[in-house]
């Protein structure tokens, strides 16, 4: 079979279509062949060699890797102990995660049966496989954990806010795949949205049911919002601390990328900081594909690439502004 690797730590350039073994399934395991694989910030970590953790942390890469973990796609194979799964079935998931062994860009997988759901018929393999980890991400910020593993960020088990009727939740980076998903699991719940992102996304993010939309580039949001209930923000980094101010007292900031805060700063404003590491969980994402068959939720999808232009894909990545996700196509 056909997938994408590469031999060594890089930019995009590295990324080789090369011919591979078809996986073995083991126990627990069923063989996918690949429609769809969608592309996630951890797939160009890792093409990068792990240069965003620090130097001390950064795991020991085994050459050569194909990356990804999210895909959707049909059943070719069940292993014996697999129940709920057939060959023939439609199925999405987010494999593996967290960790490197998802190998998603490839014609053929061997996913993990606990890791996988059947694929909503409302929505096409393109769409499927880009929402598994952007969905969970929001997901257990926002609903359900699903786990008691503490977070490596902060050493402390995530504690879901529960939204209700009337709440105010701001949701910056709100058109790419963690904000998009969160801004119409937010308005799904009853709050009023608060979509923070470029203008050109502002059409998009009201279709998806943002109440109010901020041009980032025109408006500071601590200049015009106040009394916020709960802030997701998608962007994070060192930058993320100016979304304090629009918080009330006793609100929750949930930074999706690792982003540091003055304890006392937050603890005198009487703001609540968590943070999570998204994990893979197949009976979380079946809850979600009735929501994509409800019509509920969307899959916004920024563009699509044959699988051979996997590295043209991680230079669209790489330019950012996203819109929804970006995907790998595998099976025309």
């Amino acid at each position: 079979m056909k997938a994408i690797q590469f031999h060594e730590a890089g930019g995009p350039e590295v990324l080789q279509y090369d011919e591979v073994p078809v996986p073995e399934i083991g126990p627990g395991e069923v063989l996918v062949r690949v429609h769809a694989a969608g592309i996630n910030p951890p797939d160009w970590y890792l093409r990068e060699g792990m240069k965003v953790m620090p130097a001390e942390m950064r795991p020991a890469l085994e050459f050569p890797l194909v990356p990804g973990t999210d895909m959707s796609g049909v059943v070719q194979a069940v292993a014996p102990d697999v129940l709920g799964f057939a060959v023939g079935d439609e199925v999405f998931g987010m494999l593996r995660f967290p960790g490197f062994d998802g190998r998603t860009y490839a014609e053929y997988v061997a996913a993990p049966a606990s890791d996988l759901a059947h694929k909503p018929a409302g929505i096409d393999h393109v769409q499927a496989a880009g929402a598994p980890m952007a969905v969970l991400t929001a997901w257990q910020y926002l609903v359900d954990l699903g786990h008691d593993v503490p977070s490596v960020f902060t050493g402390r088990v995530h504690q879901p806010v529960p939204i209700t009727p009337g709440m105010t939740v701001l949701v910056n980076g709100a058109a790419g795949g963690v904000g998009h998903f969160a801004v119409q699991l937010a308005k799904w719940k009853g709050a009023h949205v608060i979509a923070v992102a470029s203008g050109r996304h502002e059409q998009f993010l009201r279709k998806l049911g943002a109440d109010e939309f901020i041009d980032y580039t025109r408006t500071r949001a601590a200049d015009v919002v106040s009394g916020v209930d709960l802030v997701i923000d998608a962007v994070g980094g060192p930058d993320s601390s100016r979304f304090l101010t629009v918080l009330k007292r006793g609100g929750t900031m949930l930074p999706v990328f690792f982003a540091q805060y003055d304890p006392e700063e937050t603890a005198s404003l009487g703001i609540t900081v968590s943070n999570i590491q998204v994990r893979s969980n197949g009976p979380q994402l079946a809850e979600i594909g009735r929501l994509f068959d409800e019509g509920k939720l969307q899959v916004g999808v920024d563009s699509t690439y044959p699988l051979p232009e996997a590295g043209s894909a991680h230079t669209r990545a790489a330019q950012g502004h996203i819109q929804g996700k970006i995907v790998l196509t595998v099976v025309s």
